[in-house]
């Protein structure tokens, strides 16, 4: 149900509802894995607006007025963009929001990147699903700094046919 979604990039304005919707979204992580202070959950406004006033890419879903989804990337010299914060709010998780935010920032990246790199707990098998699906393999795993499991994911960029890129 992405019809009447919209992406765009994340304005200062916007921070705010952005926390609020990466809280809400993992909350489910942090009950999973027993950790309340995962780094989404415990990130300040402060070091949010640092985010958005670097070079990272960030985008917001949007259905109609209600930011409902951000995701957010930062690509480095060596060609890789970093995915990372992909966030739905829980009510409109399924629906397709995700795979959306996933594609656009992608899509916004692929100029500076040739390969994107992720990481997900490695016992959260909806994520998995949905970065399988996008073309992500598990190219290894570690521990964050609390000990939980992370799976670590890449994809890389095809060159279009006949190109040397």
């Amino acid at each position: 149900m992405t019809d009447h979604l919209t992406i765009a990039p994340a304005g200062f304005a916007d921070a705010g509802e952005i926390l609020t919707v990466q809280r809400a979204a993992y909350v489910t992580e942090a009950q999973h894995y027993g950790d309340p202070f995962l780094p989404p959950l415990v990130e300040t406004l402060d070091e949010f607006l640092a985010v958005l006033a670097g070079p990272a890419t960030v985008l917001v879903a949007r259905a109609g007025h209600r930011l409902v989804g951000s995701v957010r990337a930062l690509a480095d010299d060596a060609g890789t963009a970093h995915v990372g914060r992909l966030a739905v709010a829980p009510d409109q998780q399924g629906r397709g929001v995700g795979a959306r935010l996933l594609a656009e920032v992608e899509a916004a990246c692929a100029g500076q990147a040739s390969r994107f790199a992720l990481f997900t707990g490695a016992a959260s098998e909806r994520n998995l699903r949905l970065y399988r699906r996008h073309g992500y393999e598990i190219v290894g795993h570690r521990p964050d700094a609390n000990g939980i499991s992370l799976a670590v994911l890449e994809k890389r960029l095809v060159s279009p046919a006949g190109s040397d890129a």
